[in-house]
């Protein structure tokens, strides 16, 4: 297992905890609906960590015969450029950086129980565009005003780790089987 893999199960725990608190504040809907924003916030955050850290510990691995070199400080500088770029891991951009660096479309191997790699694909572009809505469109609370319709159930937010616990899992399989 790599080392992002096992950062990526710490983070996840984050979100897990959240979606136990949605549990525990069921009669407080204002409550239920931050939390449940906030475990999607927190889920995908681990996945952008966890995309970032792999690419930086294979391609670490990859230079190891280059380290210090001119060749190998020109690599690390253009990646640690690009990463600090990196934001809203798609599956378009993931697919990009790790066959930028790798030569691998770590997509084509997103594939596990209930996903081939073009739904995990359209999965994680759709749980991203939720997590910039969270972001960027929480529900208002104006006096008198309805409430918008909810981001997303308590069902979808315990959905969404168990999907990206499979997509770490796919993504860290691929890399070690190249």
């Amino acid at each position: 297992m790599s080392r992002a893999r096992t950062t990526f199960d710490g983070a996840i725990e984050d979100a897990t905890s959240l979606l136990q608190q949605v549990d525990a504040h069921r009669e407080n809907q204002t409550v239920v609906e931050v939390l449940k924003r906030a475990g999607l916030v927190m889920a995908l955050t681990a996945w952008e960590t966890y995309v970032e850290d792999r690419i930086t510990e294979a391609v670490t691995t990859r230079l190891k015969v280059v380290n210090g070199s001119p060749l190998g400080k020109f690599v690390s500088g253009k990646l640690d450029e690009e990463l600090r770029r990196f934001h809203n891991p798609t599956s378009e951009k993931t697919r990009k950086l790790f066959q930028d660096y790798l030569e691998i479309d770590v997509t084509a191997a997103w594939k596990w129980q209930h996903h081939d790699p073009a739904s995990a694909r359209k999965t994680l572009d759709d749980l991203l565009s939720k997590r910039g809505d969270a972001v960027h469109r929480s529900r208002p609370a104006l006096s008198g005003a309805p409430l918008a319709p909810h981001l997303l159930k308590r069902d979808d937010l315990e959905k969404a780790i168990r999907f990206l616990k499979g997509l770490v899992e796919a993504t860290d399989r691929a890399l070690e089987d190249h």
